[in-house]
Order: C-alpha cells, then structure tokens, then sequence
C-alpha cells in the first residue's frame, strides 16, 4: 500500500480554500498516473509549531501507482508547485502539503530522496488519525508498532478532530 499525507492551511491562489486545494491536487494526481483508492475523512489540525496561524485541513489517501519512490516524488512537488506551495521556512504555512508516507513497506534511509517510512510519521497525530481510517492494520515498516499503538503515545491534549463533513465530501 502506498500512503500519501495531505495537508494545507492557506488558500490558494486557483482553487480558493485549502479543501478544495487538496482536491486539486489529486485530481492533478489522477491525471498523471496515480489511482487514489482511498480517502480518510478530512481532519481539522491545529498549526505547529505557532498555533495562531491558520488551522490545517488534513486527510491521508491510499494510492496505486506505476511509479517508484523516486518518481512519485518529484510528481507529488511538481503537484505542489502548480498548485502555488512555495518552499521556504519549514513548518510554514502552506497552499499545500503532499507527504509520501509509505510505499508497500519499503524502508529507505539512506542520503538520496525520500526516505521512507516518512521519518516523522510516528510523531504526526494529524497524519496517524487519518491514516487510521483508510488503513486501521497498518504497521510502521521499521518499529512493527501498530497505527493504534503510535496514536495510543502520541502526546495527550493534540488538537486535532474530524472535520463535520460527509465523509465522500
């Protein structure tokens, strides 16, 4: 399974709010290769680590996809870029945020991009929580830990919480 992290807490210049933005952007996907298969529902996450920026809009999609790691990352920037994400100050807000999370279990480390797991999947309640609803078995590729057992040790008090949406929304 292939797992990619969505994110967004500023608008953009095209497609408005950061929903729509996100939905933008796999549609974007869809056209160049990629079959998203799943969806969580969209959560509602503070910004870290200055929470009087804007709130983020989050989700976690399951996808299928011909390309290797490598590829599908320079498409997921490619994406972000069209899409008007400019890359600065990390943990700056964002038009957009596409995170390759996990692909099929593979473990890299090494210098060259993207390491995988994502390096910082397990600390990310507002990836964790979505992740949970499209991929409640998974486990982390290198510690095993289940996605239950990382949200059980996340820090008590996140503030972050489903979006009152319909779920296909």
């Amino acid at each position: 399974m292939i797992l990619l992290g969505l994110g967004a807490n500023l608008p953009s210049e095209r497609h408005g709010p950061p929903r729509e933005t996100l939905l933008a952007a796999l549609t974007a996907l869809e056209a160049a290769c990629v079959r998203i298969l799943a969806r969580s529902r969209w959560y509602d996450s503070a910004a870290w680590p200055d929470p009087s920026q804007p709130r983020y809009w989050n989700a976690v999609v399951a996808l299928e996809t011909a390309l290797d790691p490598v590829s599908l990352l320079a498409l997921l920037h490619r994406v972000e870029g069209g899409l008007g994400r400019a890359r600065g100050v990390r943990n700056a807000p964002r038009t957009v945020d596409l995170d390759l999370l996990d692909y099929d279990g593979l473990v890299r480390n090494g210098p060259e991009a993207p390491i995988l797991p994502h390096p910082r999947i397990a600390e990310r309640g507002f990836v964790l929580l979505p992740l949970r609803d499209i991929a409640p078995n998974w486990l982390h590729p290198v510690t095993g830990a289940s996605v239950d057992a990382l949200i059980s040790a996340l820090p008590v008090g996140e503030d972050i919480r489903p979006r009152t949406l319909p779920r296909d929304a």
